[in-house]
């Protein structure tokens, strides 16, 4: 998911409604996108939740989100009371299947497990975007493991003046490779971020494994570490320095 390119209307759950709004605004680049914001700061004991649509993990055991956000100076707003905030609360929900609509939504604390309560780097006194004063901040967390189809996030406002400009969702992943005349496939890194996950690798064509099983690791920024064994190329096959073995040429001999 990634919704600084959504163009339609982001459709997500907000609790109560007077709390998150939906709005069309624009980036630091004056690019047309989907925001959600809220504004009660003169108001106390806030409890505003915002909920994303299903989000289907795909194999994913550890996910990302990228959230780019602005936050309110409080000090910067006349006569705001003191339970004004510069922060808010990021949380997950996994499940099986589709289970919250705009009828039916759990708006308690309980059934979500928090990932962070996330803090702005900078703030900002007021928006000018001509004159480029808008402070945007981005912040990346992670959560796992995750073992069911998909997961809900919700985003838990309690006395911000704040716009969400863009949620961005990923996970990381080491890409298919060819090495030591062996192929790796596509392989999902593990539930932590420390986690290194054990890819088998199958000997190129003319090729067989020598001493050890093959295989690689694959660490939890997506990368590839920590080679073991190799194949080399079979009798009657040679190499020209790269991840091919091809049949010998046959060299004939001239008898004057």
């Amino acid at each position: 998911m990634d919704t600084r390119v959504a163009t339609a209307e982001l459709g997500w759950t907000a609790y109560p409604a007077s709390g998150w709004e939906e709005v069309s605004g624009y980036d630091e680049n004056l690019n047309t996108i989907r925001t959600y914001q809220v504004c009660n700061v003169f108001e106390p004991s806030q409890n505003n939740w915002l909920l994303t649509t299903f989000i289907d993990r795909r194999g994913a055991q550890r996910i990302y989100v990228e959230m780019r956000f602005t936050v309110r100076d409080c000090s910067s707003i006349p006569n705001v009371p003191g339970s004004c905030k510069e922060t808010f609360n990021l949380y997950y929900y996994e499940t099986d299947s589709v289970i919250a609509t705009k009828g039916t939504a759990f708006w308690m604390e309980a059934p979500y497990l928090k990932v962070d309560t996330i803090a702005a780097d900078e703030s900002f006194s007021q928006v000018d975007f001509g004159g480029r004063l808008m402070k945007v901040n981005t912040e990346v967390r992670s959560f796992g493991p995750l073992s069911k189809n998909g997961f809900y996030l919700a985003f838990q406002d309690y006395g911000a003046c704040m716009s969400l400009l863009s949620v961005r969702v990923f996970y990381k992943k080491c890409p298919s490779v060819v090495q030591n005349f062996a192929i790796f496939p596509e392989t999902m890194t593990g539930a932590e971020s420390t986690s290194l996950v054990i890819a088998r690798g199958i000997c190129i064509p003319n090729s067989e494994e020598v001493d050890v099983p093959i295989k690689l690791y694959c660490n939890g920024d997506g990368e590839w570490m920590v080679p073991i064994g190799s194949c080399t190329c079979k009798a009657g096959f040679e190499t020209d320095n790269g991840n091919v073995c091809r049949g010998k040429e046959k060299k004939l001999s001239i008898t004057i």
